[in-house]
């Protein structure tokens, strides 16, 4: 695809504050972008922080068409909140949250248009903000902190998960990827009008020596630019001075010098210096920037900081406009004037149209289920999110959707394996249960890659499922001799769970539960039946909702939010691997080397206590 043209943006000098329209841009202004906050952490008004401002970030994009994008709600969407009650009449809006970290939502609770019945407003913000943005929302709302809760929202809001890929917003393209920050934050980039806007706040340099200004751009820097490579402008955190970065290491934060080293390896014409640290006044912020355009050669972007009230205008160039247009289907996608997703089943077995009713009950879906002859002929009038196909129906299906473009929804097979035929984007490959589909359906509805990986299944599985068997102690009664096991590996590792779990052949049974009164789970949800299946005795999960395999994990995204998990392999008498003995825990950790023995000590005596009297004896 051909890099779109780029389009100026005014000189600084020519740039009016919000509200103050000017010639300096020729022609029809396609796209406006207005600060609102620039501040980083923490809101600071006061005498030293007037001309850059003290409010925390907020910034909105227009696009021609009048649609309204948000990113991110920090102290100063409060203005912008009043600003639009001021437009008068019903408004709608986007809002995307780069994570929720108080400083990115602060100003939900004093964003007035939430507020006010008719109007219609929707939230996007990484992975597992639907229901948990909700509690986020309700525990800075809560009684004890603000004077009314969510509740009072009087305005249609609705939320929307997001991970990395691409979505459409109306007339808006808007592209998402990870940064590199304490909690799961995303980085934007939009396009709209043939203009585009990249925006990364709060991302830390995956290179010290990129963070204080020196040493080639490669691996995850190298991603990090690339993903905004040929931007118009790039909207860039830019807390701290890479003389400063020293103690800083680790809070999340990028330093100037990496700003733009990035913004100079994307090839782009402007970037915004944003996120100011709170102890930044107005005249250290003047004299960086002095020195960093003292430093710039020919060809360098221009370096700016942005302000509260600072408006950028983007010229259009329709030409352009149509190679903005993602290839790949967008992430999230619901039918025309329907609040929610439409889902067209065509399924001959009544059980697994059973299974698909239960797995989308509680979300956001219209469930349609209809005979292949009909679906074909209504697909086109139901203009669905999503069609599932039983595989029972795949062939008389196929046939008839050959000639229908289906590249704008997904078209999925139910059950059987192997590659799904070419009519058809994907397969839910048997056997499948109804909490892996609701997930799956998640990931194919935002149009995004499902982050949950079924485990492997042993070659020597039958051998394996024997010798447990063997053991005798599945579904057997709470023992002491397990017990203390679990209680001591609590304490020593600080944990909130330690389990002993052996993996059965379609689920996990746990003899020993410390911390939960759970006592079984499915086998496609068990950290411990990748850990069996690893060539390792020891499986270790840092952080859950950055591992492929577990993000989506129902362990993960909902029930107990498991963050980190260890899990060290039990084996059989005859050597066999049966299950682990597990801590897990809902923040993300690790495990020195010598915690990492440990957990295997643990191990090894539970191992003893799983053997017979005359297993022991041998």
């Amino acid at each position: 695809m051909p890099r779109p043209q780029r389009h100026d943006l005014l000189k600084l000098d020519k740039v009016r504050f919000v509200g103050v329209k000017s010639a300096a841009v020729k022609g029809d202004v396609a796209v406006q972008i207005r600060f609102w906050g620039t501040r980083g952490s923490l809101a600071k008004p006061g005498p030293h922080t007037v001309r850059y401002g003290g409010n925390t970030s907020c910034v909105e994009v227009r696009s021609a068409a009048g649609t309204r994008l948000v990113i991110d709600c920090g102290t100063g969407a409060h203005e912008l909140g009043q600003a639009i009650m001021r437009e008068g009449g019903m408004s709608r809006g986007h809002v995307l949250i780069s994570h929720t970290h108080w400083d990115h939502i602060q100003g939900i609770p004093f964003f007035a248009p939430f507020f006010v019945p008719g109007n219609s407003w929707d939230l996007y913000a990484p992975q597992g903000f639907g229901e948990s943005l909700k509690d986020t929302l309700a525990g800075q709302m809560e009684y004890t902190y603000f004077p009314v809760s969510t509740e009072a929202f009087g305005a249609a809001v609705r939320y929307h998960n997001l991970g990395e890929g691409s979505f459409t917003i109306e007339d808006f393209t808007v592209h998402t990827r990870y940064l590199n920050h304490p909690a799961l934050t995303l980085a934007f980039k939009v396009e709209v009008d043939g203009a585009s806007i990249a925006y990364a706040c709060d991302h830390e340099p995956h290179s010290r020596e990129l963070a204080l200004g020196e040493g080639p751009i490669e691996g995850e820097d190298f991603a990090h630019a690339e993903f905004m490579d040929g931007v118009d402008l790039i909207i860039h955190d830019a807390q701290y001075l890479a003389s400063e970065y020293q103690a800083k290491q680790g809070w999340g934060h990028s330093t100037v010098e990496y700003a733009v080293s990035i913004a100079r390896a994307a090839h782009v014409r402007k970037i915004a210096l944003t996120h100011h640290d709170p102890t930044r006044s107005d005249e250290a912020i003047d004299a960086y920037l002095a020195k960093l355009r003292a430093g710039l050669m020919s060809g360098d972007p221009e370096v700016f900081a942005a302000y509260e009230g600072l408006e950028i205008e983007l010229g259009s160039n329709e030409a352009s406009g149509a190679a903005l247009r993602p290839n790949a289907p967008s992430a999230i996608r619901r039918a025309p004037a329907a609040e929610n997703a439409r889902v067209l089943l065509v399924a001959l077995d009544a059980e697994i149209a059973d299974k698909i009713g239960r797995a989308v009950a509680d979300e956001p879906v219209e469930l349609i289920n209809l005979e292949p002859s009909l679906a074909l002929d209504e697909a086109a009038k139901l203009q669905p999110s999503m069609v599932m196909v039983d595989e029972r129906a795949e062939a008389e299906f196929a046939a008839g959707i050959c000639g229908i473009a289906v590249d704008e929804v997904p078209w999925v097979v139910l059950g059987g394996s192997g590659p799904p035929p070419g009519c058809f984007s994907d397969r839910l490959e048997d056997p499948w249960s109804v909490e892996y589909a609701r997930t799956r359906i998640r990931t194919w509805l935002m149009r995004a890659e499902c982050h949950w990986a079924r485990p492997p299944i042993p070659d020597d599985e039958a051998e394996r499922v024997a010798a447990l068997k063997r053991l005798g102690i599945l579904d057997t009664a709470p023992e002491e001799r397990f017990d203390r096991h679990t209680r001591i590996a609590s304490a020593l590792f600080k944990v909130p769970i330690a389990l002993v779990s052996l993996v059965d052949a379609d689920r996990q049974w746990f003899k020993s539960c410390f911390g939960t009164d759970v006592c079984e789970s499915s086998r496609e949800t068990s950290f411990c039946a990748h850990a069996i299946a690893s060539n390792s005795d020891l499986l270790i999960v840092p952080d859950a909702l950055q591992d492929d395999r577990f993000r989506d994990n129902p362990m993960v995204s909902d029930g107990p939010r498991i963050r980190f998990y260890a899990g060290a392999v039990l084996r059989s008498p005859e050597g066999k691997k049966v299950g682990t003995v597990c801590i897990l825990d809902v923040r993300p950790r690790n495990l020195s080397d010598d915690e990492q023995k440990l957990l295997r000590d643990v191990a090894a005596a539970v191992e003893a206590e799983m053997c017979t009297p005359s297993q022991k004896a041998a």
